[in-house]
């Protein structure tokens, strides 16, 4: 981290323990959990008992915790033996710090992967023994703590509670359930308005308030939660974005295939995505006693489709695509809208090559990539080269050497990129091979990880995927994975809330609405006559020849986010020229323009296939 970065980590660890201590002194008798550093912030985990906190409480204790910050309490470091540290635990009636001590004492560890480290002051001698554990005290408050914080509470700069919600104590359902109790903070009041006022405009561009209102996609309980049903505008939105995604990759060479949603349980097995994914599997049993599962990605079948016959060199590279849907058996406490659910569609595709060939088929698909989202609106990409862990290498398939080879090439396909902003994620990579993730910013400036590029070596050795070689020999092939969108839904849920639901002309929903002035039979056939005419363009046009007034019909196109409106009557159909209402968002040159009806067609479609995320009518 930087300096800067650090010093911020500091503040949002203090406040941790500032929020602790103000809840202690209005809430005496609190039992305490944890409270580390999260994005964005912090939080406490705090048991209350029968008392329930809610929202009307922040005031008081963010007044509390202004009491403490103005006193400017010193955060004093001191240490003590495990068993003294026990015994404090005992003294103070805190059950779930004896529990932790307890765990380091035995083990070495507190064994909850979901705790921050820095929660727990533990130096060890040896591999396990926990010998000291570290404290700070600001005031009358001590915690358990292994630091960093700032000098004194008054160094912490500007926080706001946010939210509280229910936890399990260390993420065990089993456990007791406590309150967690979150706040944000920055380093000046600025930097926290300006953030308070992103999640507010956020509030406004939720994709699943917008879903809704936009009519794009529904949930039903009857056929389960994470299960989307996509009405006949969200499946048009859906299947443009696919088109596009599609065309782009058959101009570098894909051919399309097409897969069931069910295999057997010994694919996975010889994939070696069984061992590590099994539970996370729908799983089934034939009435003959076989055990099929839900297909939870697609690779394992395409290797399937390339071993069906010998392959030369002379044939690769092989590249496969398909839009298709997987399942996974998400919690329903981690279910969220399109963000996470449990059937997912994939523009999934899978390029056969010699390793020699990667470097070329990686630079391809970036291609692809880029020119995807940047009609989609998303200008400048951030890349992470995600690596293995050189520390952790039973973690993944494969030797060092091989890894450090595939890594090697990733590394040099990001590097030969002119300007491209890239880091390194040490162990960020898949189980079976490097990746370069592509990270996308949206309009209110919040990075999301979308597209991806995978290398995999491990398939190719479990399947023995080979080719013929010059010599006659078998060669050892390797596969590249690509999904553009990665997810359809999780995309959409990006989508929507990055362009606020204002979609440009080539994938919106209803490009075109003519609006009637009266429902006159003249007036009436003019406009089906217009639909028709643009239809024929292959343009998406709705007629509304409703009884309302023309001003609520222009209204509610406005609701509907349409980027063009025209409103019919006498003079254009005497007229024979439209002049539409243009979407306030999209830049014309002359909003006051009127166009025959062979014109404005004739250039709308045009723009529809430019698939540009800005018009220029």
């Amino acid at each position: 981290m930087s300096d800067n970065q650090d010093k911020l980590y500091a503040m949002r660890h203090s406040l941790a323990h500032i929020m602790a201590a103000a809840v202690t002194r209005l809430y005496p008798g609190v039992k305490l959990g944890v409270g580390p550093v999260v994005d964005n912030g912090f939080y406490y985990d705090i048991d209350l008992g029968d008392e329930q906190l809610s929202e009307e409480d922040f005031g008081r204790i963010e007044g509390e915790m202004r009491n403490i910050i103005a006193e400017n309490q010193r955060f004093e470091r001191f240490e003590q033996t495990i068993e003294e540290a026990i015994a404090w635990a005992e003294h103070a009636r805190q059950p779930y710090k004896i529990e932790l001590l307890n765990d380091l004492k035995r083990e070495g560890t507190t064994i909850a992967k979901e705790l921050d480290a820095d929660m727990l002051g533990a130096s060890t001698d040896g591999e396990s023994q926990v010998e000291r554990v570290s404290f700070y005290r600001n005031g009358d408050f001590t915690d358990l703590c292994r630091g960093p914080h700032v000098e004194s509470t008054s160094q912490v700069g500007a926080f706001k509670l946010m939210r509280v919600a229910g936890a399990y104590w260390r993420g065990k359902d089993t456990n007791p359930q406590m309150q967690r109790l979150y706040g944000v903070a920055f380093a000046t009041d600025k930097e926290l308005r300006s953030y308070l006022n992103m999640l507010d405009e956020a509030r406004k561009r939720d994709h699943r308030k917008l879903g809704q209102e936009l009519d794009l996609f529904v949930f039903s309980d009857l056929v389960g939660a994470g299960l989307p049903l996509f009405t006949p505008r969200g499946t048009t939105l859906k299947n443009e974005l696919d088109r596009f995604v599609q065309d782009l990759r058959t101009e570098v060479g894909f051919e399309q295939v097409s897969i069931p949603h069910l295999t057997k349980k010994d694919l996975y097995e010889k994939s070696g995505h069984w061992s590590k994914f099994k539970d996370e599997l729908f799983r089934m049993t034939t009435r003959e006693g076989h055990e099929f599962a839900m297909k939870p990605m697609n690779c394992p079948h395409h290797t399937q489709i390339y071993a069906s016959q010998p392959r030369s060199y002379r044939d690769l590279p092989i590249r496969y695509r398909d839009t298709t849907m997987v399942y996974r058996d998400e919690q329903s406490g981690e279910l969220g809208g399109l963000s996470r659910v449990r059937g997912i569609t994939q523009d999934d595709a899978h390029i056969f090559c010699r390793t020699s060939q990667v470097e070329d088929e990686a630079r391809s698909l970036w291609h692809v990539i880029e020119t995807f989202y940047k009609g989609c609106g998303f200008e400048k990409l951030r890349v992470r080269l995600s690596a293995h862990d050189p520390e952790q290498m039973d973690a993944y398939a494969g030797g060092l050497e091989k890894w450090d080879s595939t890594v090697g090439q990733l590394r040099a396909v990001i590097e030969e990129k002119v300007g491209v902003d890239y880091f390194t994620g040490v162990g960020e990579a898949a189980f079976y091979g490097p990746k370069i993730d592509f990270m996308a910013q949206d309009a209110i400036g919040r990075e999301h990880q979308l597209a991806t590029i995978q290398l995999d070596f491990n398939q190719p050795e479990g399947f023995d995927l080979t080719c013929t070689n010059e010599a006659g020999d078998g060669e050892r092939i390797v596969m590249l994975h690509c999904a553009v969108m990665g997810s359809h839904e999780r995309f959409l849920s990006v989508y929507i809330e990055h362009t606020a639901g204002k979609f440009p002309v080539w994938n919106a929903p209803e490009q075109i609405r003519l609006l009637s002035v009266n429902q006159e039979p003249a007036t009436v056939a003019f406009v089906e006559e217009l639909q028709r005419k643009g239809r024929q363009q292959g343009l998406r046009v709705t007629v509304d020849n409703s009884n309302e007034s023309v001003g609520k019909k222009i209204r509610a196109a406005e609701l509907w986010k349409v980027p063009y409106t025209i409103v019919i009557g006498d003079k254009e159909i005497a007229g024979g020229e439209l002049m539409p209402r243009i979407r306030k968002d999209l830049s014309v040159s002359d909003a006051s323009h009127s166009y025959t009806v062979d014109e404005f067609f004739g250039t709308v479609a045009n723009e529809a296939k430019s698939r540009v995320h800005r018009t220029t009518l």
